[in-house]
Order: C-alpha cells, then sequence, then structure tokens
C-alpha cells in the first residue's frame, strides 16, 4: 500500500481510499480529500512533517501521521 507520506515532491497522484476512522477521516474529507481526487505534492518541510499538498486547486499542509491513512495511486 503506497501512503500519501510516500509520494515525492512534484508527483502527482491520485486518492484510492482513507483508512482512518471517526473524527480524524471526517477532517481530511471536509479538507476536500476524497477517494478519486488528484494531489500534487508541493513540499516536504526540513524534517519531514508537514506536506504541503495542491488538491482541488488550493494548497494545504498535512501533518505526515494523517497523510500516512490516505492511501493513494501515482498517475
Amino acid at each position: 500500500m503506497k501512503t500519501l507520506g510516500d509520494i515525492k515532491i512534484g508527483t502527482a497522484c491520485r486518492v484510492i481510499k482513507l483508512h482512518g476512522e471517526g473524527a480524524l477521516k471526517r477532517r481530511i474529507m471536509d479538507m476536500g480529500i476524497t477517494k478519486g481526487v488528484e494531489i500534487l505534492v508541493l513540499k516536504v518541510a526540513p524534517l519531514g512533517d508537514p506536506i504541503e499538498i495542491t488538491v482541488r486547486g488550493y494548497e494545504l499542509s498535512l501533518r505526515r501521521e494523517d497523510a500516512s491513512i490516505i492511501e493513494v495511486e501515482s498517475i
């Protein structure tokens, strides 16, 4: 399983599935990260956390822990 946290800078991917439960999964879905959406990884902080992405036309920062529940495929 490849997660959003595994994707390299400058690479686009598509969300396959969200593995979290409850409030965490709902929060991620409220940010616009849902099944089938395309994500572009823009930056990763020097220590690896957070990750800056573009999703649905806006920029978003995610903690690596949150990114680890988002299963993706490269496009």
